[in-house]
């Protein structure tokens, strides 16, 4: 590629980023990092109506979060800023009065009422009401009044929406890098408003002028931008504007397959649909981060939903991700969202997490639960983490090393607790009270051997041994668990387990 890559992530800040918005972030950032080019950030605020106080920064937030930080956009002045629209809106007028002057835009007059008043006759009629060639010079318009008219009701203060001529009988030839060609009969297409009355310009006019003078190389985003491609590419071509190319990304679909992921879905299932926590006075979204979920994780389980890169590999660095990326392999069928395959993907990257970090982390969680252990918890968690997702499982999994039960599971004691099991436990007492070496191997070979010798059922020990310690038939090697707790502690448990056999 000779010009250098430029592409932009364009969220409107009406709340939290979905998942899908995230989805297309990542994928504009491994297609600039993956072409030396740089990514953008472009705040559409121009519906100041739907604006939500803190969106943005929590837009900027979750992309830094993710590792995956944008080289131009708010606080990040670039050449092409400023990067909100709403302190760019002196631009956009200038343009919107280019396309009237060369007859490739028309003011137009009728109020929302008239308008609606027109639906509601096609309607009636079995018909949709179309504001374009076929009705335009019947309608309140500068296309329809004289010049005279029009400059009067501008000078008189009238309101007015700015509104885009589509061409009449033409074939638009369109390309996608995801969809291939595409021909529409630009017939069917309405006069959309590029400036509305409120002195805005709209989405449309607003995209293609800010794209156009951001240097926009590639254009990737959600497949709902498809329907406005023509009306995007006949606006390039109406400013006589080299068009960028476009890639319209598939959809993210529900977990049952059919229609699209919605905050809805994850309350119902249970599962994260926001990279981030967002709480509003009445509701709490739960995200990935506050769920637990390491970056690493998200990163890899969204690159995978609509791209594959054509081989059986599933677990990526964001580092191979930039390698291995191409716009090519992304799917045109919406990707199903899968969060058990999410956990698998947490799974993983916890499993792989430095040693170190995790039992800091696990550590911090201890302290919030005013836990704070004399036993060594790295020796814990390096037992336990197999079993654990998140570093929350950490705590399920080895609880029992920082809290003595207060009780035993009772379906595992009806099968464990036997009439001469507190002769057994007696038994082992005396043989852990016997021992200096206190490591996981000599115990399990003194107290095995000891097994064996006696010629007794291996369960009829061990089972009732691990409820007496940990209070569940759940944890790692019943050695492991005594060497860490020590003699004095493990004998006092075990004791109690017998009393309360007895």
């Amino acid at each position: 590629m000779s010009q250098k890559v430029r592409v932009r992530f364009a969220p409107s800040p009406t709340g939290p980023l979905h998942i899908g918005g995230v989805r297309t972030a990542l994928f504009n950032y491994l297609f600039a990092k993956k072409h030396g080019g740089a990514f953008l950030l472009r705040i559409e605020d121009t519906d100041q109506t739907r604006y939500v106080e803190g969106a943005e920064e929590y837009i900027v937030e979750a992309l830094n979060w993710l590792n995956i930080p944008y080289d131009e956009g708010p606080n990040k002045e670039g050449d092409c800023g400023p990067y909100r629209q709403s302190e760019r809106k002196y631009l956009y007028k200038e343009y919107a009065n280019k396309l009237i002057s060369e007859g490739k835009a028309y003011y137009a007059f009728d109020t929302a009422d008239e308008l609606d008043a027109h639906r509601k006759d096609h309607e009636a009629n079995g018909k949709t009401f179309i504001y374009n060639w076929h009705n335009r010079l019947k309608l309140k318009n500068s296309l329809a009044l004289s010049p005279e008219v029009v400059e009067k009701k501008i000078a008189s203060g009238e309101e007015y929406v700015i509104r885009f001529k589509s061409p009449e009988g033409k074939t638009l030839q369109l390309n996608d890098i995801i969809r291939g060609e595409m021909q529409i009969d630009t017939n069917i297409l309405d006069d959309k408003v590029l400036f509305k009355s409120d002195g805005m310009p709209t989405y449309h006019l607003a995209n293609i002028v800010d794209d156009h003078l951001m240097k926009i190389t590639h254009v990737i985003r959600g497949e709902e931008w498809l329907p406005s491609l023509a009306l995007h590419q006949l606006l390039y071509d109406a400013f006589g504007w080299e068009a960028p190319l476009f890639a319209h990304l598939p959809l993210i679909m529900k977990p049952v397959g059919k229609g699209k992921l919605s905050k809805r879905d994850g309350e119902a299932g249970g599962f994260p649909v926001y990279p981030l926590e967002w709480r509003t006075q009445n509701e709490l979204y739960i995200g990935y981060r506050e769920e637990g979920y390491l970056q690493e994780a998200v990163v890899n389980m969204l690159a995978l939903l609509g791209w594959n890169p054509g081989t059986e590999k599933e677990i990526f660095s964001l580092k191979e991700l930039i390698n291995t990326f191409s716009l090519e392999r992304v799917h045109k069928a919406g990707a199903k969202f899968d969060p058990e395959k999410a956990k698998w993907f947490q799974h993983h990257y916890l499993q792989e997490l430095n040693e170190e970090t995790l039992v800091s982390q696990f550590t911090n969680l201890l302290g919030s639960k005013n836990v704070f252990p004399s036993i060594e918890v790295a020796k814990i968690v390096s037992l336990v983490k197999e079993r654990a997702t998140f570093v929350s499982d950490l705590w399920e999994q080895s609880s029992f090393f920082f809290e003595a039960p207060k009780s035993y599971d009772e379906k595992a004691a009806q099968k464990s607790f036997k009439e001469d099991t507190p002769q057994l436990l007696q038994k082992v007492v005396g043989i852990l009270n016997e021992m200096d070496d206190f490591s996981a191997a000599t115990l399990s070979e003194k107290v095995k051997g000891w097994i064996t010798e006696e010629g007794i059922g291996f369960g009829k020990v061990m089972m009732p041994l691990r409820l007496s310690l940990v209070g569940e038939m759940k944890g790692p090697d019943v050695f492991e668990i005594i060497a860490i707790l020590g003699k004095k502690e493990a004998v006092e448990r075990i004791q109690k387990a017998i009393q309360s056999i007895g």
